[in-house]
């Protein structure tokens, strides 16, 4: 059931391409994107179906759905230099991390994080603030903390991998 839910916001992000920003629709189904995100964990965990494949599939949904918000977003906002800029260096340390990850453990690393969580809820409100607070404020805000997630999350994959290598090469011995 979890994956399901996680499955709808892939859809739902695929169906929000089709939609003109900040539309009625474009609100309707981006907040059944955000909310399925939240409640598929819990539902995971609640039915006793959490897995690691359910993690990963989770990443992948999170990833489909702030790529389409960028995609959708961006274009229709006046964003400054050095906040794109600023985006693209977080990008850049997310993919970093997974790349790590990836090739110290020859698997894919997802961090789900308090950090990480809390970085998804301000993304998530992130477009609903625009109504009432300059791009620049929000965006920063949401920025800052996403900056240290993915610090975070840096840290995290390096001492995840260095811990099995290290096993490794005990067993090895």
């Amino acid at each position: 059931m979890a994956n399901i839910i996680t499955g709808i916001r892939i859809v739902m992000s695929a169906f929000l391409l089709f939609c003109p920003a900040f539309s009625p629709a474009f609100f309707a189904l981006y907040i059944v994107a955000g909310a399925s995100d939240m409640i598929d964990g819990a539902v995971a965990r609640k039915t006793g179906t959490a897995s690691e494949a359910g993690a990963r599939l989770d990443t992948i949904a999170d990833i489909v759905f702030v790529a389409v918000c960028l995609i959708k977003l961006i274009p229709v906002l006046d964003v400054p230099v050095w906040l794109s800029i600023w985006i693209a260096v977080i990008a850049f340390m997310k993919a970093a991390n997974i790349a790590v990850g990836y090739i110290r453990q020859k698997e894919f690393i997802s961090v789900h994080s308090m950090i990480n969580k809390v970085t998804g809820g301000l993304l998530f409100a992130f477009p609903l603030t625009l109504a009432f607070m300059d791009l620049k404020y929000s965006a920063a805000a949401v920025c800052m903390v996403a900056t240290a997630a993915a610090i975070q999350e840096g840290f995290t994959v390096w001492a995840r991998s260095g811990r099995q290598n290290t096993s490794e090469r005990e067993n090895n011995v």
